[in-house]
């Protein structure tokens, strides 16, 4: 429509760079409601004024999937106003808007599911505020400061009861917090029941601050970078007062208490209560983490529990020490299950099936972290805390949960391999109380492994001797070194994984028949999966979750950089991002058949190995050894008997 020359009404009007402006018009210009279409596709709908966005409306970008509804000044996102960052519209801000940045107060929700509802500045969380990390099992209440904690607040660590969780959990800090750290006064709360309270820096207790143990004795005095350094401890007397006490009581609760006599029996005995205060403070430091690593493994291979807890099985610690590379400091895991050995007989010492509680394995840390690197730490203060801290630092927090070897490593076979397991176990000590030839104590070689393939006549033109060293030194810390391997004692868990690895060889035939038959019949095992859940360190750095805030404001920060006129020069075809749902889910379909076919594969060659190869062989080799044996009695019975007719005849003739 036109007016005097002018365009003045409803049109639409089309620029030479490709961007179209439909609506009304006064006097030449987009003025009152109005759509504007740029060449990506994206679009605005809602109130024009001098052609500029300003008023309500709402903007789309098909190209990022991003969408913004509310208020607008002068082509800026200001006022109120709701933006969504993906397709889905999970990630979100719903709040108040300055110049296109997040300013004042909003709620933003994280494509991970994290909120945060609070004040805002320069799109970064500024004021009071509230920030919850769902996945972690974390909230933040207080003050922010550029996207950050700071100033007052309190962070809670929780970890509700899940399905496989046999704990409740529950630690928060109340205090200052400077740019993201523990950092000034506060007070942590242990799920345990202790608490500390006092000076903080960087995270750690630094300065003069007041602990109080689980059983209500109380620490007064100075802290250095967590460690107590003034000895003044006060034990709780019956009516409330307090004594000041020379005898140890543990800092940890009961399913926690360290059995470390064996070290403490090396130390002079006037340090020996420090020593232990001090390693029972590295575990309470580390507590969320150990327990995390517990539950973790201890639901390794397991389907259900009837009463919703798990134990940590031997199987399952040798699997964690392995994971961690402990075998590679020059000791072996039959080493350290006599270290270990507590008041477990000796027929025990070496059983996968013996179950290893909580505190027995924050005992076993303890004193493989000795033995590892006392020697080199001798001139520490604590040194059973230095090693210890060391161990978890180097070796156990980096490396836990990243599982290895055969059997675990992928997480539908232990259910169909553990079905082996006590069978295995049977010829594992028979095959060691032939080699070692001991009544008490018995281990195998990696000597002895190979004479058993050898005996059992395992090898041939597939799995060659060669092949078998190489799954045999899979993990070993030089594998390419195999005769210093030779005489190494193997527990039973590497014993089964060679046993598993050698399947996968032995039967590579078998697996290429199936995969050419096509789809699999069921096995009688049905293949589980198993999804540990990762729980939320006791004080995790609130700077590292700082750092995934900012890759999750990243996206948002994209769309609040678009300006109205600028917009205009972007060119990319939303054609490009049209989906064919139909074929992605038919993609979808075949991957999960494959998967689903990979896994009855790998079940029936674990069946064919065992039943038809391996048992077989090993019953063979037991009903020929015995065969051989009892010709020998009968032998040497004979051999008996006709010495003993030739001297009753000597005897005779001698008469």
């Amino acid at each position: 429509m036109f007016s005097k020359g002018l365009m003045d009404g409803h049109g639409l009007f089309t620029q030479a760079t490709g961007i179209k402006y439909q609506g009304e018009f006064v006097s030449n210009k987009p003025m009152g409601q109005g759509t504007y279409t740029w060449p990506d596709g994206s679009s605005y709908t809602g109130e024009v004024y001098n052609g500029i966005r300003h008023g309500i409306g709402t903007y789309k970008c098909p190209k990022n999937n991003e969408s913004y509804r509310g208020q607008w000044n002068q082509g800026k996102r200001h006022g109120k106003g709701t933006a969504y960052y993906n397709e889905d519209k999970t990630s979100w801000y719903k709040g108040d808007w300055v110049k296109n940045n997040r300013e004042g107060w909003g709620v933003r929700c994280y494509p991970s599911g994290n909120i945060y509802s609070g004040e805002w500045k320069n799109d970064l969380r500024h004021g009071e505020g509230a920030m919850k990390w769902l996945k972690q099992g974390q909230e933040y209440v207080g003050t922010w400061q550029d996207g950050v904690q700071h100033g007052r607040g309190t962070h809670v660590w929780i970890l509700k009861r899940a399905e496989e969780s046999q704990y409740f959990q529950s630690n928060h800090y109340k205090g200052d917090f400077i740019h993201g750290q523990r950092h000034g006064q506060g007070t942590f709360y242990y799920a345990s029941g202790a608490i500390y309270e006092g000076e903080w820096r960087n995270c750690k207790k630094h300065g003069q601050g007041k602990f109080t143990f689980t059983d209500g004795r109380v620490f007064e005095g100075e802290f250095v970078d967590d460690q107590m350094i003034t000895p003044s401890l006060r034990t709780p007397t019956p009516f409330g007062a307090f004594l000041l006490s020379d005898s140890h009581s543990s800092t940890l609760g009961p399913d926690m208490a360290l059995s470390i006599e064996c070290l403490l029996d090396k130390i002079p005995e006037r340090k020996r209560d420090t020593e232990r205060t001090q390693v029972e403070f590295v575990v309470l430091r580390q507590d969320i983490h150990l327990r995390s690593i517990y539950s973790f493994y201890s639901r390794l291979g397991c389907v259900r529990s009837p009463d919703n807890t798990f134990l940590l099985s031997r199987l399952q610690l040798w699997r964690l020490l392995k994971d961690c590379n402990i075998h590679h400091h020059g000791i072996t895991l039959t080493q350290i299950d006599r270290f270990i050995r507590e008041d477990a007989g000796l027929v025990e010492i070496h059983s996968p099936f013996t179950p290893i509680l909580l505190r027995n394995l924050l005992s076993c840390l303890v004193i493989v972290a000795y033995h590892i690197y006392h020697k080199g730490m001798i001139s520490q203060k604590n040194l059973l805390a230095a090693c210890l801290s060391r161990l978890l630092t180097d070796d156990i927090l980096p490396n836990a949960k990243n599982v290895k070897g055969f059997l675990f490593r992928q997480a539908d076979l232990p259910v169909v391999a553990l079905n082996y397991m006590k069978r295995c176990w049977e010829v594992y000590q028979a095959y060691c109380r032939v080699r070692t030839g001991s009544t008490d104590d018995l281990t195998m070689t990696c000597r002895h492994l190979l004479w058993m393939f050898k005996d059992l006549q395992l090898l041939d033109h597939n799995l060659t001797t060669a092949k078998l060293m190489d799954i045999i030194t899979a993990e070993s810390c030089d594998p390419s070194n195999r005769s210093s391997c030779l005489d190494l004692e193997i527990t039973f868990l590497e014993f089964f994984e060679v046993l598993l690895g050698c399947a996968e060889v032995k039967c590579q035939h078998f697996s290429e028949v199936l995969e050419e038959d096509g789809p699999l019949l069921r096995s009688d095992s049905e293949a589980m999966t198993y999804q540990p859940e990762t729980e939320a360190s006791e004080e995790m750095m609130n700077a590292t979750i700082s750092t995934s805030q900012s890759s999750d404001d990243s996206t948002a920060q994209h769309v609040g950089s678009q300006d109205t006129k600028t917009n205009l020069t972007e060119a990319s075809s939303s054609a490009e991002h049209t989906e064919d749902h139909s074929e992605g889910n038919d993609v979808q379909i075949s991957r999960m058949e494959s998967k689903n076919q990979e896994v009855e594969l790998r079940s029936q060659t674990v069946h064919q190995f065992f039943n038809h190869i391996f048992f077989q062989a090993f019953d063979h080799h037991q009903l020929v050894t015995r065969i051989i044996e009892e010709e020998k009695h009968c032998q040497e019975a004979q051999r008996c008997i006709a010495l003993s007719n030739a001297q009753q005849t000597a005897r005779e003739k001698g008469q």
